[in-house]
């Protein structure tokens, strides 16, 4: 047992034994730590996985508590049979296929039906792709909004015309250089959600027919715009911490005529991880050298668990080929669909392509958002949005590892809100899917994430809704039933 898995189980029996009663605050980090004659660092790490098991909560300001008297007795429960372990890992990726085939994307149809079954059934929202609307300040935007209306009954329509607002652009441009990103705001394209960034920039650098290349599981929504566009993909294998294979993306390139790259740098959806810098400039120096574009989705950009906000390939492009895209739909507010892409050298085109697309993004979201950001405490909210998907993360990742059977594996999400879970082979995420749907519950099948058949066995968990009794015993179900069919 490790130092800090010890002090996990002391303090577990101590509140087992009513030590530490529910609600009451336990030694600071700094009193346990001399208490205990062992480092910051070790009671920080041991404090992590109590709070992950659920025995304890964090408190902004206030310090670690110990969890409500249910709470606690379910977290006990857990943490016995548990013995306090870490979590089995994912390290590796499926073996790839020797010579990836550019293949034709069709998953549209699969994601659609697993957005609608949310919806249509009030389920349990783990397949759900959106973060929980509840943690958005969406009272205040609207207010933004609604005052907007009233001085302004009527809207120029050239006043929407792309770029965008020039006050949101600004703002933008001042977010990225508060980050350490200085930005030229001539740059930035305001677009419809990063959805559009994302169709727009591909449209931008590449045809009917071409090949782009991707992450191996990957985003759908990259595989949506190359099926929409009639493009065909390229699956490249990709690390569970590290991320994209840059070796085998040169062979790939090496091998085949490569129109475009897509990736998720900065906690990929649905791996979690964050790309290392040394890795983001190898890949931004691999894809200079060949003159091939790489569209850089960063939706997720704000969301990390870290102290700091992460690179972007953006930070290291001196050849204007990274299209850079990224909305406010994952971190403020969902309902106004607020995104930008920020395009290198295709600036003009993808402004263009904007005009001819979709003509405008409304004037009211943009105002209410520049309003938002340049008034109130957009920060502070982000603070406590990251805390939050933190503890939820590590509260899932406890769940998991306790209902779920043997040979079970996760990812380790460093940002966002889900979950990468690789289930015993002989689980097929599908049936999986529709056995949970019968009882109201939802899964990303990992088959909505590939072109290929490699994640049959795998599925995606949404943990950003609020963790109730009701959650966690649908995940004890989906945990039951992932047993049985293995």
């Amino acid at each position: 047992m490790k130092l800090y898995e010890k002090l996990a189980a002391e303090m577990t029996e101590a509140v087992r034994r009513g030590v530490f009663a529910p609600g009451e605050r336990i030694p600071s980090v700094r009193q346990a730590s001399q208490q205990h004659g062992v480092s910051i660092k070790t009671v920080l790490h041991a404090y992590a996985l109590l709070e992950s098991l659920g025995i304890v909560e964090t408190r902004p300001q206030s310090g670690y508590f110990v969890r409500d008297a249910v709470a606690t007795a379910a977290a006990l429960e857990r943490a016995a049979d548990s013995a306090v372990s870490e979590p089995q890992r994912l390290t590796n990726q499926p073996a790839p296929q020797a010579s990836p085939v550019a293949a034709a994307v069709d998953v549209s149809r699969l994601v659609l039906s697993t957005l609608r079954s949310i919806r249509a059934h009030d389920a349990v929202p783990f397949g759900s792709p959106y973060p929980d609307p509840s943690l958005f300040p969406w009272r205040r935007i609207n207010q933004y909004a609604n005052a907007i209306a009233r001085r302004q009954a009527s809207w120029n329509l050239i006043d929407d015309l792309p770029p965008g607002n020039p006050e949101l652009i600004r703002q933008i441009a001042r977010r990225y250089a508060e980050n350490g990103v200085p930005v030229d705001p001539g740059e930035i394209v305001v677009t419809l959600g990063a959805t559009e960034a994302i169709n727009l920039s591909l449209q931008a650098v590449a045809k009917p027919g071409d090949t782009v290349a991707v992450e191996s599981p990957t985003y759908y929504a990259m595989l949506h715009a190359i099926e929409r566009l009639g493009m065909r993909a390229i699956e490249v294998a990709t690390h569970p911490v590290h991320g994209i294979d840059i070796d085998a993306l040169a062979r790939v390139i090496a091998e085949q005529k490569i129109a475009a790259c897509m990736v998720m740098p900065n906690f990929q959806n649905p791996l979690g991880f964050q790309m290392p810098d040394a890795r983001k400039q190898q890949l931004v120096a691999l894809l200079g050298a060949h003159e091939i574009p790489v569209i850089e989705n960063d939706v997720y950009q704000e969301l990390y668990f870290g102290d700091t906000r992460p690179s972007t390939l953006k930070s290291f492009d001196t050849r204007g080929l990274v299209l850079h895209c990224a909305s406010f739909s994952k971190s403020l507010t969902a309902s106004y669909r607020i995104g930008w892409a920020l395009p290198g050298r295709y600036r003009a085109q993808v402004e263009k392509l904007k005009f001819l697309n979709t003509l405008t993004t409304p004037s009211v979201p943009q105002v209410a958002v520049a309003d938002y950001l340049r008034n109130d405490g957009y920060d502070r909210h982000l603070r406590h949005v990251r805390r939050v998907y933190r503890q939820q993360a590590r509260i899932m990742t406890a769940l998991v590892q306790r209902f779920f059977p043997a040979g079970t594996r996760m990812s380790t999400p460093q940002g966002g809100y889900v979950l990468w879970v690789e289930l015993p082979e002989r689980v097929d995420s599908m049936r999986l899917y529709q056995a949970a749907l019968a009882r109201s519950i939802t899964v990303g099948p990992g088959m909505m994430f590939s072109t290929r058949n490699d994640f049959r066995h795998f599925i995606r968990l949404n943990y950003s809704y609020p963790w109730t009794p009701q959650t966690e015993a649908a995940l004890k179900t989906l945990g039951e039933l992932v047993t049985q069919m293995a």
